[in-house]
């Protein structure tokens, strides 16, 4: 199912058009999909900051228009190339791209050039060109690699950056052993907090997270007074403490707002309450 898919059949489960989701998944992606209803769906926005988890197989010796299964074979690579790449040789090409880098996202991505989708612009047979973008990819684990015909399989586990293109990594990891790349399988493991565990697959019966409880688990927590928790009502900014993104909440529990840091004083960067 796509993500637009997802939304729509949990739009008819909950009775309310008002769902949105924080990050699209790819057509052949399974995994984590985090999904907002009503008041819940400005939260999303902030949540698409967050760290991520994958596992995705990259099948190396051939390139393909998306960067991934879906899309046809562009070029090959020769059986003698594939059978002089060593196991050492990949595991350090990924190890290089750990850190701070600058990934140019697929073709095919949701990212949207003039307005459009780049992968709507690239379906219909345009010249589709993204700029480099800054990502960090905390982590890559190897697992398995397996030698399939004249073709190498490798299993990884990325924990990323939100922003951060699989597929973008899959065909770079090709480039960058000169035998060229593809994704052939990925799983979102976490968006934030948001287990693959906790999830749910019956859409017609969905389980509901409060939404305090969602902003705790995802935001640093503080709790205020009567007085300050009036202040948030109104969207005045308080003489907090806080060095990030920080949830706020009412005496009773009640989350009121997210509040950023700036000019050293806490201002609101979204209200959830009247």
């Amino acid at each position: 199912m796509t993500s637009h898919a997802v939304v729509s059949r949990v739009r008819r489960a909950v009775g309310t058009r008002k769902v949105g989701h924080a990050g699209t998944l790819d057509p052949m992606a399974t995994g984590v999909l985090v999904l907002g209803v009503e008041r819940a769906t400005r939260l999303l926005g902030h949540l698409m900051l967050t760290e991520k988890t994958y596992t995705a197989t990259v099948r190396l010796g051939e390139t393909t228009t998306t960067d991934d299964a879906e899309g046809e074979t562009t070029a090959t690579a020769s059986a003698a190339a594939i059978a002089e790449l060593s196991e050492e040789a990949v595991r350090s090409a990924l190890a290089a791209f750990e850190g701070e880098i600058d990934q140019v996202p697929s073709t095919v991505s949701a990212i949207k050039v003039d307005g459009k989708r780049a992968y709507a612009r690239a379906r219909a047979g345009e010249e589709v060109e993204l700029k480099a973008r800054p990502v960090t990819i905390h982590e890559i684990a190897v697992g398995e690699l397996r030698r399939e015909g004249e073709r190498i399989d490798v299993d990884v586990r990325v924990r990323c950056s939100s922003g951060t293109y699989i597929r973008a990594l899959a065909r770079d990891l090709g480039v960058a052993l000169g035998v060229g790349g593809h994704l052939t399988a990925l799983r979102r493991h976490s968006v934030g907090p948001f287990t693959l565990e906790a999830a749910v697959t019956d859409l017609d019966h969905v389980t509901i997270t409060p939404l305090a409880d969602a902003a705790r688990a995802t935001f640093p927590a503080l709790d205020l007074d009567a007085q300050q928790a009036q202040a948030v009502r109104y969207g005045r900014p308080l003489p907090l403490d806080i060095d990030t993104l920080t949830g706020v909440f009412a005496p009773g529990g009640e989350f009121l707002a997210l509040y950023r840091p700036e000019g050293g004083v806490a201002r609101p960067a979204a209200v959830f309450v009247g």
